[in-house]
């Protein structure tokens, strides 16, 4: 095995990034030494079980410079002895004068401190997601010469600028991701279109076991599991509801925070669906697990948000089909590479309120229906998209 691998997250641990955590386990259960570099502290008020099972030790780096000035100076002296902390400070320059942002700054302040204080066995570093994360890992790079590679996932392929993508595929020594449309999108901008691979995260099924007999009940339990933000597409999901009959008798669960949740409620106020409607906020794997078994429908009505940020290949879609759940969602992003529509799942065009609305009281009314879309899709899950594959890639490209 190589020697200590240091992996940058942004945020460490997230309820939302439950596939970075199981990858993380498996790469340890297979041996590789890794340690964890988060570029911002823990917000979620729970953990998953995965997280408690991680054995890397995480060390945090300044999230705002200014809250550990001592820490940050004592970092750019200790870079700037490193051969390469010109040619860096030169690339941040340059960066600096196409993106005038704070954000550029913290990340090669984050940078100087990795550089000061990594350990001095480290052979490799690791970014998940290619914007702030690939960043940091990029000056690192160039300030010590320890090479580094990437997963890139959704948000931070279609959001960062070409320049900057073109610069980090040259620089990196190879870069994995989970899509289709990434793997194909980022081929066209590297010179080395071999360095970048498709990888699928897959899911651990010991963590997700084959489900009981669900159980039949005259009201259609609706489930969805996502952040509430744009690019998840709340509002159309909302509206689609609305316009199923009246004398319809669903009910919506929903697992997830973020910035829109006041907006969303009242919506649904508006609409006059609230009273049908639970929103339990974010909540901890097993609590999803147990949504996910309780639930008849899953539904994530994802689409491009005005900044280009879009799903990749959504876990929980995964996740839901592992325990036989019919699913409906959007024919965007990666989705089509995981459901075949009217096979393993029902797909709509994205922010089409009248097409979900149409697919979902298909399901609602067909419950037949519903189990054969659910048997499909599970058994697709869980021939095709098991972790091991991925992990094994993985390991492999760690181990030089």
């Amino acid at each position: 095995m190589p020697g200590k691998i240091l992996f940058l997250l942004k945020g460490y641990p997230r309820l939302s990034e439950t596939f970075i955590a199981q990858e993380i386990r498996a790469l340890e259960q297979r041996g590789l030494e890794l340690e964890i570099w988060s570029l911002r502290f823990p917000t979620d008020k729970h953990r998953h079980p995965v997280h408690g099972e991680i054995q890397a030790p995480v060390t945090y780096l300044p999230e705002y410079l200014y809250q550990e000035p001592w820490r940050v100076l004592r970092g750019v002296a200790k870079a700037s002895r490193r051969p390469g902390f010109w040619r860096a400070l030169r690339q941040w320059g340059r960066d600096l004068l196409r993106d005038p942002s704070t954000n550029r700054g913290r990340r090669f302040g984050q940078a100087c401190v990795l550089a000061a204080e990594m350990p001095a066995d480290t052979a490799r570093l690791h970014a998940h997601f290619l914007h702030t994360p690939a960043s940091v890992a990029y000056y690192a790079h160039l300030m010590t010469g320890v090479p580094w590679s990437c997963s890139a996932h959704a948000k931070d392929i279609w959001t960062s600028p070409n320049w900057e993508k073109r610069e980090k595929l040259k620089s990196l020594d190879w870069l994995v991701t989970c899509t289709a449309s990434g793997h194909a999108h980022l081929k066209a901008l590297s010179g080395d279109p071999a360095k970048v691979a498709l990888v699928y995260h897959g899911l651990d099924f010991n963590r997700f076991p084959e489900p009981p007999a669900r159980a039949a009940g005259r009201r259609a339990e609706i489930l969805s599991v996502g952040r509430l933000v744009p690019k998840k597409g709340y509002p159309t999901l909302l509206l689609a509801l609305s316009q199923l009959p009246a004398e319809t008798d669903w009910h919506l669960t929903h697992i997830g925070g973020g910035p829109l949740e006041g907006e969303l409620k009242a919506l649904a106020e508006t609409l006059g669906i609230a009273p049908r409607i639970t929103w339990r906020g974010a909540q901890p794997q097993e609590q999803v697990l147990a949504a996910y078994r309780a639930a008849d429908i899953f539904v994530l009505a994802a689409q491009v948000a005005a900044d280009g940020d879009r799903d990749g290949l959504p876990n929980v879609l995964m996740e839901a089909q592992s325990q036989r759940l019919a699913c409906i969602a959007s024919n965007i992003s990666g989705i089509p590479e995981l459901i075949r529509d009217g096979e393993t799942g029902l797909l709509v065009p994205p922010e089409d309120a009248r097409a979900l609305a149409t697919a979902l009281l298909d399901l609602i009314n067909h419950p037949e229906r519903r189990r054969q879309l659910a048997e499909a899709g599970f058994n697709r899950v869980r021939a095709e998209f098991s972790i091991t594959t991925g992990i094994e890639d993985l390991k492999r490209r760690f181990a030089g």
